[in-house]
C-alpha cells in the first residue's frame, strides 16, 4: 500500500467505514510508516478538538482587566450599601462572559458549517456527473479499449494530458473517455469496466490546495475514493464494491 492511498483511506478508517480486509491492510501499513502514523494522530486530535466544541475567539484586549476591576470594586463596596447591588454586578459580569462565549462558539460553528457546505457541493457535483454518464449515450465521447486512441483524443481539449492506461489484465478494461465539468472547469473522465459495472475516474492537475472532496465514502449507493499521484488528482466513483474501487485506485497510482 502506498502512502498516498493510505492517506486517502485515513478518514474512512477513522469513521469505521473500511471493510475488514482494507482496515487490516491499512493497519499493516501503519506499522512501517511513521508519516502515516503521525497523520493519523493529527486527525484524531483534530476530531477530538472539534467534537469538544471548544471553539472560541480571543477576548478583546483589556476585557480581563475590566472584569477584574469590576469584581474588585464590588468587593470594596461599604457594608451599609444594599446587599443586592454587588449581586447584580456579579450577574451582569457573568452575563457578559456568557454572551462572549456564545458569540465565539456560534462564529466557529458558522465557519465549520460553511466548509461542510462547500464539501457537500463538490461531492454532489462528482455524484451528479457520474449519474449523468450512465444515461444512454452519455458514458463516453471516445469509446475505445485502446489507450493509444483515448489519450490523444484529449489533445487540444484540455490544458493538460490525463494519464490513460488500459487495465484489462487487472480486471478493469478501459471503456473510453469523455470531457466533463467539475467545479466550473473541464476535466477528463476516464471510464473503466468491472464485470457489468462502470467506474468513472475524474482526473485533473493538482492545485496545491487541500481537496474539498472527502477522501472516501458512500452516498446514494455510490462509493468514491479521492487520491493524488503523478501530479494529478483522481476521484474514482462507482457502485462496485469498496474493495474493487480501492484496487483500481492502487493501479492508477503505480
Amino acid at each position: 500500500m502506498t502512502c498516498d492511498l493510505s492517506r486517502s483511506l485515513l478518514h474512512g478508517y477513522l469513521d469505521g467505514e473500511l471493510d475488514p480486509l482494507r482496515a487490516e491492510e491499512f493497519e499493516r501499513h501503519l506499522e512501517s510508516c511513521s508519516q502515516c502514523i503521525a497523520q493519523l494522530g493529527e486527525q484524531e486530535s483534530l476530531r477530538a478538538s472539534l467534537q469538544s466544541a471548544q471553539l472560541y475567539e480571543r477576548a478583546p484586549a483589556g476585557l480581563s482587566t475590566k472584569i477584574k476591576r469590576q469584581i474588585a470594586s464590588a468587593e470594596a463596596e461599604s457594608d451599609d450599601q444594599w446587599s443586592w447591588v454587588p449581586i447584580w454586578r456579579w450577574i451582569a459580569v457573568s452575563a457578559a462572559i456568557v454572551v462572549l462565549v456564545a458569540v465565539a462558539y456560534l462564529g466557529g460553528q458558522r465557519i465549520l458549517a460553511g466548509r461542510s457546505g462547500v464539501e457537500q457541493a463538490e461531492l454532489t457535483e462528482v455524484i451528479d456527473a457520474h449519474v449523468r454518464s450512465l444515461q444512454p449515450g452519455h458514458l463516453t465521447d471516445v469509446a475505445s479499449t485502446d489507450q493509444h486512441n483515448v489519450k490523444p483524443w484529449f489533445d487540444g481539449k484540455l490544458d493538460y494530458v490525463p494519464p490513460v492506461r488500459d487495465l484489462a489484465e487487472n480486471g478493469f478494461p478501459l471503456v473510453g473517455g469523455r470531457l466533463d465539468v467539475l467545479n466550473g472547469r473541464s476535466v477528463a473522465a476516464l471510464v473503466y469496466g468491472r464485470r457489468k459495472h462502470f467506474i468513472n475516474v475524474f482526473v485533473w492537475p493538482e492545485s496545491g490546495k487541500e481537496s474539498l472532496i472527502p477522501a472516501t465514502g458512500t452516498r446514494n449507493g455510490y462509493q468514491w475514493i479521492y487520491s493524488r499521484a503523478h501530479g494529478m488528482e483522481f476521484c474514482a466513483i462507482s457502485d462496485v464494491s469498496a474493495a474493487d474501487l480501492h484496487d483500481l485506485t492502487e493501479l492508477l497510482q503505480e
